[in-house]
């Protein structure tokens, strides 16, 4: 868990506890890591979530679409070079907006 003393965006004025949401991601090799996602933005009208390792935070993130069917959420590849390209783009963009 991590202890917020900001607005986390639960409606709520005061320190707390939110539970980190883990994801087990398989990597090329097949080995499972687990991975936290640390930010979602919104790129052409489709939402992404950017991801990092939750045993070595230091390492770079991961960026997955996120897909809905129905209530259900799940992370799908981004497989189309142009797609990368426009996400990559965007999220430059806003680290770079955030850092000034």
């Amino acid at each position: 868990m991590t202890e917020h003393n900001h607005d986390c965006g639960c409606g709520h004025d005061h320190d707390h506890d939110h539970e980190e949401e883990v994801f087990l991601i398989a990597d090329e090799e097949g080995v499972e890591r687990e991975m936290v996602m640390v930010y979602s933005f919104e790129c052409d009208e489709n939402v992404y979530a950017v991801l990092l390792d939750r045993n070595n935070p230091e390492s770079d993130g991961v960026i997955f679409r996120i897909e809905q069917e129905g209530e259900d959420a799940y992370l799908v590849n981004i497989e189309n070079d142009e797609e990368w390209q426009k996400v990559v783009a965007a999220y430059d963009e806003i680290v770079a907006n955030e850092q000034q």
